[in-house]
């Protein structure tokens, strides 16, 4: 999404620019004696390096020139020397800016999963969480380089072309004048098709997200791809996709590619071109042929390292296409914060929830109002039910409750505060949800109880657990609270999973308590069970019931019958049966249909 609300799938693409990079440079800031250090490595290698032609000249001017092999001897020596230093400082560098990138990298990525666990759901409405971890893992993978090596590498050569143009101005002025002719026209491709090859990244690293999108969908639908034998199909679908991030992939691979031959053959070719000019010199008796050697050394220096700068250039044109994706998630701003002077809740905490006048639709259907006008108030201790046809907005209630999102007209207030002037997260505290179909992580059964207070100790997790009716099947598990139960709780029933999101709110012990059919997915035996652990933990709580089974209600203090965003009815479950409303209707179709299955059932039998 873009910091005006749209999906970042969706919004419009900026254009590729290595400005891109920019807003990521604090991140290397963070380490500056690194780079400090791998700067001095540097340069302490781009010298011995350049040293080389020095020696060689001096050692076919002088040293082939004497008669006694151990000035030769000497030189060699020396050049030995130069080529340990430049090891060393080249192996010093290169262990500091690789472990820059990876630090930079790690840190990046810490942040990018940091914010987007702050973005609310209107974000997630809409974003692909595939693709979201293909920019968290992939891209930042792809930036990896333009923080160490890809740096390291484009100064160096850098510092290695400026100190052999200077050598070569020094060695032949004439020669070097004409060197400086042909750099135009070697430099003028790169920048030429930058644009083009930053392009060309940035659209492999959206259709590879796009892949990585539907893979992350398809495998955790694995079950139901199975029950429809659509292995084929969605096998298909997904090759066409790999296929489609192989061609843009490649189709970058291919400036790069260009970028690099070209701006290797300009460069060598002129030193040839060079080397052939010198030649007649020496011929001529202008120059020597050590200064000649020196000078070609130096060229050849120079053109290599502008060679390996149009590699560096592209490399940090692919990086700058994944910075910019990057920068995308970055820019969003969450629609729901803490107010800059937020109000806190009372203390203690009582309880009480009410809806004031609330209008709400969700923002990808701002023409569908969920909500329309719902007044009610529910005293501390009191348990209320909210029922009604699908559609009619009682899980909107929920939503704005945990301030998922804001109304657009309206209050909502938590024991008298507006859950706008109060901090999100103080909100979120006193409220305890039970979903009707409960994540469960791929950790184990401890964890999971913990999800919401990882510090609770093992005696407050089972007294949890025991009070969701689940102690039980948990001890009976291979290695009891300690048990791996898969990604999403796939080894356990629906019963089971229903049960440790149970345990995971009792642990919370939140004032308010919001059960989403809690019972939906337990059998007769296990519903009883569940049912006497839910009223024993409503009791001193103020718990609101969303059913769709409307014998789950019958015990509330009140129902609320929702139709189309507003209150139809309210009341006790007698009063409303014998008011003849919405609500007697809805209880004569699940009470008959209950009794007719019970009647086919007993007749099957």
């Amino acid at each position: 999404m873009s910091d005006t609300g749209r999906p970042i799938t969706q919004a419009k693409r900026p254009r590729a620019s290595l400005k891109a990079l920019v807003p990521l440079l604090p991140y290397a800031g963070r380490y500056r004696l690194w780079i400090a250090g791998a700067l001095c490595a540097l340069i302490v290698a781009a010298g011995a390096t350049l040293s080389v032609p020095v020696a060689v000249r001096r050692m076919i001017d002088h040293g082939f020139a004497t008669e006694s092999s151990g000035v030769i001897t000497q030189y060699f020596l020396g050049m030995l020397l130069v080529v340990g230093v430049l090891a060393l400082a080249s192996g010093t560098r290169y262990f500091l800016v690789i472990t820059l990138g990876e630090r930079v990298v790690a840190d990046l990525r810490a942040d990018v999963f940091a914010h987007l666990a702050r973005l609310d759901p209107v974000f997630y409405d809409t974003a692909q969480s595939g693709e979201l971890v293909s920019r968290l893992t992939a891209d930042t993978t792809q930036m990896k380089s333009a923080f160490g090596s890809s740096a390291s590498t484009a100064l160096r050569n850098f510092f290695m072309f400026i100190g052999a143009i200077g050598m070569m101005i020094y060695t032949s002025p004439k020669l070097s004048g004409l060197v400086m002719v042909a750099i135009p026209v070697i430099v003028l491709p790169l920048f030429m098709s930058g644009r083009s090859v930053r392009q060309r990244s940035r659209a492999a690293q959206d259709t590879l997200a796009e892949a990585s999108a539907y893979a992350a969908e398809s495998l955790g639908a694995m079950r139901t791809m199975q029950a429809f034998v659509a292995e084929k199909a969605t096998t298909g679908r997904f090759r066409r996709a790999v296929e489609a991030s192989y061609d843009a992939a490649r189709a970058a691979t291919l400036a790069r590619a260009l970028l690099t031959t070209v701006a290797i053959f300009l460069a060598f070719a002129s030193v040839v071109a060079v080397l052939w000019l010198g030649s007649q010199d020496v011929i001529a008796g202008r120059i020597t042929g050590g200064l000649l050697s020196q000078f070609v050394l130096s060229a050849v220096l120079g053109a290599s390292a502008l060679g390996q700068l149009s590699e560096v250039w592209s490399e940090l044109s692919a990086s700058a296409g994944a910075a910019g994706r990057i920068a995308e998630i970055l820019a969003v701003q969450p629609l729901i914060v803490a107010p800059a002077n937020p109000i806190p809740l009372p203390q203690p905490a009582s309880g009480r929830v009410s809806f004031e006048e609330v209008g709400f639709a969700y923002p990808t259907r701002p023409a569908d109002q969920a909500l329309k006008g719902l007044s009610f108030t529910v005293e501390p201790g009191e348990t209320v039910a909210i029922v009604g046809p699908s559609g009619a907005g009682k899980s909107t209630v929920f939503q704005l409750l945990m301030r998922f999102y804001d109304p657009q007209s309206g209050s909502i207030r938590l024991d008298g505060v507006d859950l706008r002037a109060a901090d999100p997260a103080h909100v979120r505290g006193r409220v305890a949800l039970v979903p009707q179909d409960p994540v469960i992580f791929g950790a184990s059964v401890a964890d999971n109880i913990r999800y919401g207070r990882p510090d609770a100790t093992d005696a407050q997790m089972r007294a949890a657990a025991e009070r969701a009716a689940a102690d039980e099947f948990i001890r009976a598990l291979p290695e009891g609270y300690d048990t791996l139960i898969g990604e999403r709780g796939v080894t356990l029933s629906g019963g089971q999973r229903q049960r440790l999101a149970i345990a995971r709110a009792v642990l919370m012990d939140a004032p308010v308590l919001l059960l989403d059919e809690a019972t939906s997915a337990l059998d007769a035996e296990n519903e009883t069970l569940v049912q006497k652990a839910l009223e024993n933990i409503m009791k001193g709580r103020t718990t609101i019931v969303i059913a769709h089974r409307l014998a789950t209600v019958l015990s509330a203090d009140r129902i609320l019958v929702l139709d189309q965003g507003r209150i139809a009815e309210e009341g006790a479950h007698a009063d409303l049966v014998a008011s003849g409303g919405l609500y007697a209707r809805l209880a004569r179709l699940q009470f008959e249909m209950g009794a007719a299955a019970l009647s086919d059932r007993v007749t099957a039998e």
